[in-house]
């Protein structure tokens, strides 16, 4: 969790292979009357754990925590 940590207070909006951008109608989220793009970074490379953010200004926003695969994405 430390390296999630450092991640997505440093690098949140950086693509990678555990971290990337939600797509079609899971990919935006509406807060107020502001839309935002959604992403989902992987704590592990071989886990099933995800993390749905946002980031508004300079901060990030944890959504949703899966602690397995979420039905959504499948």
């Amino acid at each position: 969790m430390t390296e999630t940590w450092d991640f997505l207070t440093l690098t949140p909006l950086t693509t990678t292979p555990l971290n990337y951008r939600l797509k079609g109608e899971l990919g935006t989220i509406s807060r107020g009357e502001a839309s935002h793009e959604r992403w989902q970074h992987k704590p592990t490379a071989k886990g099933t754990a995800r993390i749905w953010f946002y980031v508004h200004e300079r901060t990030v926003f944890l959504e949703q925590v899966h602690t397995s695969h979420p039905n959504e994405t499948k």
